[in-house]
């Protein structure tokens, strides 16, 4: 496999801060790196510009910026969710033969990090790290609906509405309408509009600042599970995405 140069000496100037060094001048990076200080500036600008360095105005020197905090915190918090929700999928699943997943939203999608297959599904399109389009399942929908106008705006400003069944959504304003109703009714669904012949339910797992950061959701054929144990399968979510969220300091 080719290694990208760029990539690869980008990389290397963020391993180059530690505990020891917080801050470095260019000339201590071009010396560590064996770089001339044009080809330095140039990696360094673009590093700064997204925001994974950052310069002291003071002194010039750079150092590591907060988007590397920010990355970080979403991969600790992704492993803690995970584990924490892990049990609360296996009961669930357990109960209802069917398969449960937990899901987090990254960038414009969700992607699933936890899934735990139902003895009675037969469901096999998902799997753990598969992206979720937002528009189109009941975890994305939950996902997005909880967002500040501000963020939500950004996500779906240039959103391309693919459609993947007939019930896909394929419009903002009927995307807007949907998480809406999602909000209202506290659960997202989606009735085959990702895959035909798949129902899948979906709630929110709120932190100790009343913050969306994940959602479980259970996933059933349409064939198998008829109206009302759907109904009784979606109260049961419900529950455990109470339970985990008051295990993470929801103040509910």
């Amino acid at each position: 496999m080719p290694i990208i140069q760029s990539v690869e000496r980008a990389l290397q100037i963020l391993d180059l801060f530690n505990e020891q060094a917080t801050e470095l001048k260019i000339t201590d990076i071009s010396k560590q790196m064996g770089l001339s200080k044009s080809t330095l500036h140039s990696l360094l600008k673009t590093l700064q510009l997204h925001g994974y360095i950052d310069q002291n105005p003071e002194n010039g020197k750079y150092c590591l910026g907060m988007k590397l905090v920010e990355r970080g915190h979403f991969v600790v918090s992704s492993m803690d969710i995970r584990q924490k929700a892990k049990g609360w999928l296996t009961d669930l699943s357990q109960r209802t033969g069917q398969t449960t997943h937990l899901g987090i939203l990254d960038g414009r999608e969700g992607v699933y990090i936890e899934k735990i297959e139902g003895k009675l599904a037969a469901i096999a399109y998902s799997r753990i790290g598969r992206r979720l389009p937002v528009h189109a399942t009941a975890i994305g929908k939950v996902l997005i609906a909880w967002l500040n106008d501000t963020d939500l705006n950004a996500l779906l400003d240039g959103y391309q509405y693919t459609s993947f069944t007939p019930a896909t959504i394929t419009s903002r304003e009927a995307l807007l309408a949907a998480l809406a109703q999602t909000r209202a009714q506290g659960y997202a669904l989606d009735s085959e509009e990702n895959e035909q012949g798949v129902r899948c339910v979906s709630v929110p797992v709120w932190n100790h600042e009343s913050r969306v950061i994940a959602a479980l959701s259970l996933s059933t054929l349409t064939s198998r599970v008829d109206d009302d144990a759907f109904s009784r399968f979606r109260g049961m979510l419900e529950e455990a995405g109470l339970q985990l969220s008051k295990a993470l300091g929801y103040p509910a």
